[in-house]
């Protein structure tokens, strides 16, 4: 077998994943193994992600996870090259877990390691489903935590950040919705699913950030949250049913108008032909049916990762360390860290 067998680690918020991508001398990546072990069903009675919890699965389940991963790809630990590992952004102590492990095994096997920035490993992810990305391109990165818009120039360490939410990310506002309808979190999938029952167009909600004097790539979805609490609220107090399947699809509705028509025209603008769209929001059926309408439209390339790659999974950081390695950039030292506020310009430590 020809290239460079690199190992990923994920460790940023709850889920603790492994995976194991091949490298060959043209740059082009093959992905070998991507197992994940989530704690979400821990934090789920909390209505969010506990950091002490979160810690503490990742203890537990980083072992294993490395085990089945390493079974998955047909490797043992002696055929690693590189080991490429999250150091940040996400919570401090759950990284530390994937950091210390990483730095662990680096110095066992005597191999490189590349400390990586994990909103870099989501845009990564989408070259292990479509291979090479363009030599620029835009990426919409919408998640739990994050709702960014990026131009990528070079995934070995070129990524600018050109719009951001100035608030509640999309996944954030999609749980808290969640959580007034009375829905199962993670809200992201629920509501989805009630949305595909429901009227778009049933309730006019507002599409925050959209105004001539606001910063036109940045994002806001802390009011269109609240607006769905005080409309529910108000029918309740009125003693009125609670139309959720109209209610969630009119919501999602405005996130996806607003996620993609600001991504749609920062390609235009910016003159970018190829757009993104990863992280865990990136599954959301309307979100990615919106998009390839207004990119049809705009004749803008679209590429989505299938939703397994969408969310976090250490393949993404595994793709990101391959592109490094394949770019010939110096790794990092064992005395690596956690960097919880990472910024997305900083591919590598």
């Amino acid at each position: 077998m020809t290239g460079k067998i690199v190992l990923g680690i994920e460790s940023s918020c709850d889920e603790t994943g492994v995976g194991v991508v091949r490298v060959d001398p043209a740059g082009e990546l093959e992905l070998l193994a991507d197992e994940v072990a989530s704690s979400v069903e821990l934090h789920a009675r909390f209505g969010g992600v506990v950091p002490e919890v979160a810690s503490r699965a990742h203890l537990e389940a980083i072992v294993p996870t490395m085990r089945r991963a390493l079974t998955a790809g047909g490797i043992e630990l002696s055929d690693v090259d590189a080991i490429a590992v999250t150091c940040g952004p996400g919570l401090a102590g759950a990284l530390l877990v994937g950091v210390a492990a990483a730095k662990a095994y680096a110095a066992a096997l005597d191999v490189p390691l590349y400390g990586v920035n994990h909103l870099a490993g989501h845009v990564a992810a989408d070259t292990l489903e479509h291979g090479r990305l363009p030599a620029q391109c835009l990426a919409l990165l919408v998640s739990g935590g994050h709702s960014q818009l990026l131009r990528v120039d070079d995934l070995a360490g070129k990524i600018t950040e050109i719009g951001s939410t100035i608030d509640d990310a999309a996944g954030e506002a999609y749980d808290k919705v969640a959580r007034v309808l009375g829905l199962p979190y993670p809200g992201g999938p629920p509501i989805d699913k009630a949305a595909r029952q429901g009227d778009p167009n049933a309730i006019a909600f507002p599409r925050g950030m959209t105004g001539p004097r606001d910063a036109k790539f940045d994002f806001s979805f802390s009011g269109l949250k609240t607006a769905v609490a005080r409309w529910v609220e108000a029918r309740e107090r009125d003693g009125e049913p609670v139309p959720v399947n109209d209610v969630t699809a009119s919501f999602q509705e405005a996130v996806a108008d607003v996620l993609t028509a600001k991504a749609v025209r920062a390609a235009i603008e910016l003159g970018i032909g190829t757009l993104v769209i990863s992280g865990g929001v990136a599954a959301n059926s309307r979100l990615s049916t919106l998009a390839g309408q207004r990119c049809a439209e705009a004749g803008i390339e679209l590429r989505v990762p299938r939703p397994r790659l969408c969310t976090d999974n250490g393949a993404m950081i595994a793709a990101v360390g391959a592109h490094l390695v394949a770019a010939g950039v110096a790794p990092s030292s064992l005395d690596l860290s956690a960097t919880p506020a990472l910024p997305v310009h900083t591919v590598s430590v």
